[in-house]
């Protein structure tokens, strides 16, 4: 697999079409802290990091639906920097997701955070997806 957060945001998108409450995915320390932002976010319900036999473990996600129209927290999940072509973005070009109702997840030299974060901390950093 030449790219884990594809994957990640895939396996999300596969959940959330299929209407799955739980989605299982395997963990890495990028994937454990997007999963950390999308909680803090409110997009999922809750999360859980469990180890197997092999070192890196699993993350266990609960997705959110609402409960009338069982329609998903998440709309959209977009890659934006690739492993062929790496989007980085100055603290004056961060980008705003559908005029601030959306979050950008960016990879800084602080962590991973949202773009209003960064924004608010004055960094920038790679762009790595789009959540709507």
């Amino acid at each position: 697999m030449t790219d884990p957060i594809a994957d990640y945001l895939t396996r999300l998108r596969n959940a959330i079409k299929a209407h799955h409450r739980v989605v299982e995915i395997p963990a890495n320390n990028l994937k454990k802290e997007m999963t950390r932002v999308l909680y803090e976010k409110g997009y999922i319900l809750k999360y859980k990091f469990e180890d197997t036999e092999n070192k890196q473990g699993v993350i266990k996600i609960a997705l959110k639906y609402h409960p009338q129209t069982r329609q998903s927290a998440i709309q959209s999940l977009q890659r934006v920097s690739t492993p062929g072509l790496r989007q980085y973005a100055d603290k004056k070009t961060l980008p705003r997701v559908m005029n601030g109702l959306g979050v950008a997840i960016i990879t800084t030299s602080k962590g991973v955070m949202t773009d209003k974060e960064a924004r608010q901390q004055g960094i920038g950093g790679e762009v790595l997806c789009y959540v709507q």
